[in-house]
């Protein structure tokens, strides 16, 4: 079968304007990371001569005179104002003597490094952080949501089963959309509540609820109808991820975690990849979310499961349980979990 020579230019054109493109914008990426790397090059030995000038005996009215002096010598010149000449002095201090950040400095922009040192204290959150932002491309708002969502503690306490059955390509993102535990305390529910009175609460304020997942989810229904052999089912929530292309499946359990809830969301999720799932989409991901778990055999009744699901815990509180960061697993093992989100 011959083919026409316009069709063949018009593959041979789109083949060569991807590969343009491709080097544009590794051009354009190659050029901003050189300009961050100067810049950043330069807020750390302006944070490290004033932290020295400081242990010399300088007053610290030294920081306002230079802030006054730089932006008369470059008029219009942003980005060295007292507080921010302040932030580099603080970013110098407690980044140069730590060997996990120090050699981070200059991966990603001075704003992010801001909203990080400034919300987060210790070096391996910081580092969680510094490195997901590089690896995922967020903004200063994504990343400042990520962090108010608490993604680090979710991330190294969640108990899901995405490493081993999601695609390359979604699973480490489909991590860090999950919490460990959320927040559903409206003021409308008692301490003594039925699973219909959590679902009902979760849909008055489903915007509320929706910001525990980020910005990417969006509300599909409750009690969305299922339909096997005549017969109807329905998930208490159905959510959709833009960024994953996924359905999110979510019952919800006003008891402890039980083994058997794995089975009944396995069903859901069988039946929404061959129903309603579409080809481009990915794989729909189940989370059971319960007023407590045993984390062990949370662990037993993931392990046999082929399809993506995540056990959470639900409170009324807006704070972490007590016992919650207590829980964060040692060091090592920390570094472990985030090497293998970052892909290294």
């Amino acid at each position: 079968m011959e083919v026409s020579n316009s069709v063949i230019a018009e593959d041979n054109y789109k083949l060569f304007f991807d590969k343009i493109t491709k080097q544009i914008r590794s051009a354009q990426y190659e050029a901003m990371k050189s300009v961050n790397t100067e810049m950043m090059n330069l807020y750390w030995q302006i944070g490290k001569e004033l932290s020295e000038k400081q242990s010399q005996g300088w007053g610290k009215s030294v920081v306002e005179t230079l802030s006054k002096d730089i932006q008369s010598e470059f008029p219009g010149i942003k980005g060295f104002g007292v507080r921010n000449l302040w932030y580099m002095v603080q970013f110098y201090t407690e980044y140069q003597s730590d060997e996990i950040l120090q050699p981070l400095v200059a991966e990603i922009s001075w704003a992010k490094h801001l909203a990080i040192m400034t919300k987060c204290k210790e070096t391996q959150e910081r580092r969680f952080y510094i490195l997901a932002t590089k690896r995922f491309g967020w903004t200063k708002d994504v990343l400042i949501n990520k962090i108010e969502l608490k993604s680090y503690e979710n991330y190294l306490l969640g108990q899901t089963n995405f490493d081993v059955v999601l695609p390359e390509n979604v699973k480490k993102q489909a991590s860090l959309a999950v919490k460990d535990d959320y927040f559903v305390g409206y003021g409308e529910l008692d301490t003594v509540h039925s699973e219909y009175d959590l679902e009902k609460s979760l849909v008055r304020n489903i915007q509320q609820f929706l910001a525990e997942f980020g910005p990417d989810v969006m509300f599909a229904g409750s009690q969305y109808r299922l339909e096997v052999s005549g017969k109807e089912y329905f998930v208490d929530l159905m959510l959709y991820h833009r960024r994953l292309k996924s359905f999110i499946a979510v019952e919800l359990k006003v008891g402890e975690f039980e083994p058997e809830y794995k089975g009944k969301m396995e069903f859901y999720l069988n039946v929404i990849n061959d129903t309603i799932k579409l080809p481009d989409e990915n794989p729909a991901i189940g989370i059971i979310i319960c007023k407590s778990k045993d984390r062990t055999i949370v662990e037993y009744a993931l392990r046999s499961s082929n399809m993506p699901i995540g056990v959470a815990t639900y409170s009324l509180s807006s704070n972490l349980p007590d016992h919650y960061v207590n829980m964060l697993p040692e060091t090592s093992a920390i570094e472990e979990n985030i090497m293998r989100l970052i892909g290294e």
